[in-house]
């Protein structure tokens, strides 16, 4: 047998530290059988999966090291290698299950599930809901399928009993069947759930060993489950353990930068980004802390894994990346890497016009445009003095920039001037006012080259890091404060 595995990240945002993490431990478990590792994407979101966050994903684990043997950029055997490509595929075998009995056709509208589980809630039973839960009346059943209601297809789920998974790393895994669901496969778009693709694509593509975040447990049953129906043979399973902030909380964005890009950005190398992620919940026989790829891949075991959530330490990172620093580079290596961190041909034509016409002489070229060769602003509470805000004002409207970028779909500059424009109107603000403590948060200073094509230029990950930094410098968000802020920037 061929040791197959995979990663099969969602193009809906920033390439994450976490996916990065799970490619790492499939990519040295495939190579360390001689097997090979495949990047599917999980495009099936179809409003918030986008093109340009597929490449940020595809450059980032390649800048990383993690190069895989198929994919939608190498291609393969057993392509297409993204799912919205597959969707032939998924409604054939969805029919098969629903021929055999083991998925059906659910015309429940919303509202009614709503209700379904309020009344499920109130008597104090598992919100799971079962077919048997959602069965309709048969006449009833028929006339919203004659007049073509919206529907979706469920898979059947048992309605006692206990579901034994077995796990690589954890053994025996017992999960009661009264806490799954009946699980959505395909959308009433037509589209997939996760559930249904991942099983049909693992099995089309050979998989042999699934190694994935251990948030995935809960799952496991719906798909040994699906593994019967279609009569397959399933893959072993490996739940890893989640990555955790200091606080053991599951690792976020708002406690700790998660973009793989906000690290390239800051000038870390991909060599010691991947050491570190080695170190997560992983070790080398010898208990060495710096190790390169090759290195953890010729000595690689899967039961050398920890269960202890691994924690994120910036810190830990940052001098592991000092020691690759120092170690692996020499006046020759620390120039050229240093020239592909920042100071190359085309980054520095992106901020040329910029600066070119802000200048007289090359000596204030630094001054005026060394922001965009940093990390974080050296910034403190009396940076903000000049601003015409109150504090917590201040704070609320970064916080909300910061919300309103997440969900920006293309960096660029219009679609920044958009959002800003319609914070500018909720705050009642000119627009100068309302960038003033901006342009302080990203680059420093009150005074600088154009805050917007800044952010355009930074990119995502290293904007709202400067924005986030500038909300903790000013004393952060109490949860009285966040509740308060949520509440209104839901009612934007």
């Amino acid at each position: 047998m061929t040791v197959r595995t995979r990663i099969a990240p969602s193009p809906t945002g920033d390439p994450h530290v976490g996916t990065a993490y799970i490619a790492l431990f499939n990519l040295c478990f495939a190579r360390q059988h001689g097997g090979q590792f495949i990047l599917r994407i999980e495009d099936t979101d179809r409003v918030r999966s986008t093109a340009e966050s597929e490449q940020m994903i595809l450059d980032s684990l390649h800048w990383l090291g993690l190069e895989w043997d198929e994919g939608p950029d190498v291609g393969g055997p057993h392509g297409p290698y993204r799912q919205s490509e597959r969707g032939d595929i998924y409604a054939e075998y969805a029919r098969q299950l629903i021929e055999s009995g083991h998925a059906f056709k659910c015309y429940r509208t919303g509202e009614e599930l709503d209700e379904l589980r309020e009344s499920r809630k109130a008597a104090g039973m598992h919100l799971a809901l079962k077919p048997a839960d959602l069965a309709l009346p048969a006449e009833e059943q028929a006339r919203r399928e004659t007049e073509g209601w919206s529907h979706v297809v469920r898979m059947q789920v048992p309605a006692t009993g206990t579901c034994v998974v077995q796990d690589m790393l954890r053994g025996t895994i017992e999960v009661d069947w009264a806490q799954v669901d009946a699980q959505i496969l395909l959308k009433s778009d037509g589209m997939p759930t996760y559930h249904l693709a991942n099983v049909v694509d693992d099995h089309l593509m050979g998989i042999t060993h699934v190694l994935r975040g251990e948030e995935w447990i809960n799952s496991a049953p719906k798909h040994q489950l699906l593994y019967e129906y279609f009569g397959w043979e399933m893959p072993a399973l490996c739940h890893m353990p989640l990555l955790r902030n200091p606080d053991k909380s599951k690792l976020s964005k708002r406690k700790n930068p998660t973009s793989i890009n906000y690290y390239r950005r800051m000038g870390y190398l991909p060599q010691a980004v991947t050491n570190y992620l080695g170190r997560m919940g992983w070790s080398m026989p010898d208990e060495r802390e710096k190790f390169s790829l090759n290195e953890m891949m010729a000595h690689f075991d899967i039961q050398r894994v920890s269960l202890g959530g691994p924690v994120f330490d910036l810190e830990k990172l940052t001098w592991l990346n000092g020691l690759h620093i120092r170690e692996d580079l020499d006046d020759e290596g620390f120039l050229k890497a240093l020239m592909e961190w920042a100071f190359n041909e085309q980054y520095v034509k992106e901020i040329l016009p910029q600066v070119r016409p802000r200048v007289e002489t090359f000596s204030e070229v630094a001054p005026l445009a060394g922001h965009f060769f940093s990390g974080v602003p050296q910034i403190n509470e009396a940076s903000f003095d000049a601003v015409k805000l109150g504090r917590e004002d201040l704070i609320k409207l970064l916080q909300f920039l910061v919300w309103r970028f997440e969900v920006v779909p293309a960096w660029h500059k219009e679609a920044l001037l958009a959002e800003v424009k319609e914070l500018s109107a909720h705050f009642e603000l000119k627009m100068k006012d309302l960038l003033a403590p901006v342009f302080i948060a990203i680059t420093g200073s009150s005074a600088s080259t154009s805050v917007m094509d800044a952010m355009a230029i930074l990119g995502s990950d290293m904007t709202r890091a400067r924005l986030r930094h500038a909300i903790e410098v000013l004393g952060g968000v109490s949860k009285k404060q966040a509740k308060r802020f949520e509440k209104e920037y839901r009612e934007l």
